[in-house]
């Protein structure tokens, strides 16, 4: 039986149809994670015959500027307004009678009663092995980097006199992603790099340097021959601020500056101070730069970043006992990004099922952490729009419904790579329910383990990240940097295929309204379709021509970063191997 076709819409602010893709948007108050995209490329014209409940005011109207005004026109244009509101704002709907439309309301919890009782005993013997979740298989053969990799953009010589700082920003991913273009745009200045230091953030709230979240002498080793990298200043250029590195005038680039701005802006002003400071550096580097740069980046995210000893010792210790745990599938398990801490349910402004409680909660943490934002006539909150549109952090119920619809059972061992959740104790507890054996940081470790890294959200996320990244199948819920950075490293280690659920929360919105009453059966068959559409896009690849780069490539390493994937005689999915390559500095 095929499922059915269910036909939903979501339009930009432009009044543009988009796909019914998901959203990879992410709601997190960091600089956005990839380059700027148009209307253009994936979008089209709304056909004017089909109005829609949130179609832009311009557009209902638009028409009446085309003619010469006259006394009838301006009579009608208020008309025009008016009905424009009746059938865009929500409030006003009860005025014409109709009800929200579907995948506007949070009715997952309702859906989850009415099935649970087949939910629970579905467990039958079609079940999804996790050996074999991905049908789609590519085996690319790995070329050696070419000596053109390591070439400079300069005549003169190859030897640097000059000197580069960043100030990275953000989380534990964001940061990375600073500390990769940071190398790239040392090569390009042909400057030595300072060891990037790590802006503290009052949302992250984490102290760490760069040494305590990575091993510096192996980040200076690794580049060594393609870029120098010092961890301090010298003496004379010290001596000329007066120690101290918030001294030094700070550029301020743009946000996807070009490699020509860095060129014809920042190489000038650096050869004549002899240090330059550019702080924050998030996103400072357009993805679209000459080869032998972009290398720069696969070399510094793939082999001079390595995590620091105790973070990669007790990683270790999480994916071994993660491996015993799921002795039942062979070792393998499922690991979930799940973004549903108070901060994030606060700031994507969607509601959920706890009432006027929770609205009186998320205003108050919105005031606190954000002040006046979330009141500006110029930044609207639409609960009902951001739903429809796939941009609300999914609950774990709504994870755990959608993970058994694609027929992982009660015996699947699962993996929650996350912050604290909001109000955990009753929104887990289906999630607990659908999969007994989940497992997280504080389940597989004491209380003394974990002491260390407790009072640092970046150590934290990166023992998550280890976790994550040597799963079987790894769950993406909301978008951001963690999971943009997770699949791209998953394609760099898994012959391309990102073997990553990266769910279409537009659709899961409609169907997950439980007004549409769906049978568990139509469920199934759905989320069947969905699973099969992440194994198809695992493995896409962008076709990249010279320069012409738009998606990031820190999600989407190939082709440029092929050549740092190593050969062997053994295919580099086997897990042996790759626990060898991440933990093997440890043996």
């Amino acid at each position: 039986m095929k499922p059915k076709n269910l036909h939903y819409h979501a339009y930009d602010a432009n009044g543009y149809q988009c796909d019914g893709s998901q959203s990879s948007g992410s709601s997190s108050p960091s600089p956005p994670h990839s380059p700027p995209r148009y209307a253009s490329s994936k979008c089209r014209r709304k056909p004017r015959s089909k109005p829609h409940y949130y179609q832009p005011l311009r557009e209902l109207f638009v028409g009446a500027f085309t003619f010469r005004f006259s006394f009838r026109q301006m009579v009608l244009l208020p008309l025009l307004y008016i009905s424009g509101l009746i059938m865009c704002v929500g409030p006003f709907s009860s005025f014409v009678g109709q009800p929200p439309p579907p995948g506007s309301l949070y009715r997952s919890h309702q859906m989850y009663h009415r099935l649970q009782r087949h939910i629970q005993s579905d467990n039958s013997s079609a079940a999804i092995q996790l050996s074999s979740v991905w049908k789609y298989k590519r085996l690319k053969e790995r070329k050696p980097c070419s000596n053109s990799t390591t070439s400079r953009l300069h005549s003169e010589s190859n030897d640097p006199t000059t000197y580069l700082i960043v100030d990275a920003n953000g989380g534990l991913n964001q940061q990375r992603s600073a500390i990769c273009n940071a190398v790239a745009v040392a090569g390009l200045l042909n400057a030595i790099l300072v060891i990037p230091r790590f802006e503290f953030h009052n949302v992250w709230k984490d102290s760490s340097k760069f040494g305590d979240i990575y091993d510096e002498d192996h980040f200076i080793a690794a580049l060594d021959g393609h870029v120098k990298v010092v961890k301090e200043l010298p003496e004379a250029l010290m001596q000329r601020y007066d120690y101290n590195i918030s001294n030094i005038p700070n550029f301020h680039v743009q946000a996807w500056s070009t490699a020509n701005y860095y060129l014809a802006e920042v190489l000038p002003v650096l050869r004549r101070e002899g240090v330059i400071r550019v702080s924050p550096f998030a996103n400072r580097l357009a993805m679209n730069i000459p080869p032998e740069i972009q290398f720069l980046r696969c070399l510094a995210n793939y082999e001079a970043l390595r995590f620091s000893s105790p973070i990669l010792t007790f990683a270790h210790k999480l994916v071994s006992r993660m491996i015993k745990k799921s002795s039942g599938d062979d070792g393998k398990y499922v690991s979930i990004h799940l973004r549903f801490e108070e901060d994030m349910v606060a700031f994507s402004c969607c509601v959920y099922d706890g009432g006027e409680a929770e609205k009186v909660e998320m205003d108050s943490i919105r005031e606190k952490g954000w002040k006046q934002k979330f009141k500006l006539k110029t930044h609207l909150i639409s609960p009902s729009l951001n739903r429809i549109n796939g941009k609300c952090p999914l609950t774990p119920l709504e994870v755990g419904m959608m993970l058994r619809g694609m027929g992982f059972d009660n015996h699947t061992s699962i993996y929650l790579a996350s912050g604290k959740l909001y109000q955990a104790e009753r929104y887990l507890a289906p999630l607990q329910e659908m999969f007994p054996l989940l497992h997280t940081k504080e389940s597989l470790a004491t209380p003394d383990e974990l002491a260390p890294f407790m009072e640092y959200s970046s150590r934290l996320a990166a023992l998550d990240y280890m976790v994550s990244l040597l799963s079987e199948v790894f769950v993406t819920t909301q978008g951001g940097n963690f999971p943009h950075f997770l699949m791209g490293h998953r394609r760099f280690l898994y012959d391309g295929h990102a073997k990553t659920i990266k769910p279409d929360k537009r659709k899961l919105a409609i169907l997950m309204d439980d007004r549409i009453k769906l049978s568990w059966k139509e469920f199934k068959e759905q989320m069947g379709v969905m699973l099969s559409e992440s194994d198809r896009k695992g493995l896409m690849v962008p076709r990249i021509r010279r320069f012409n780069r738009k998606t990031s490539v820190y999600t989407y390493p190939l082709p440029e970063c092929r050549c740092l994937q190593k050969s062997h005689n053994i295919n580099s999915t086997d897990d042996n191997y790759i626990l060898d390559q991440l933990f093997g500095s440890m043996r």
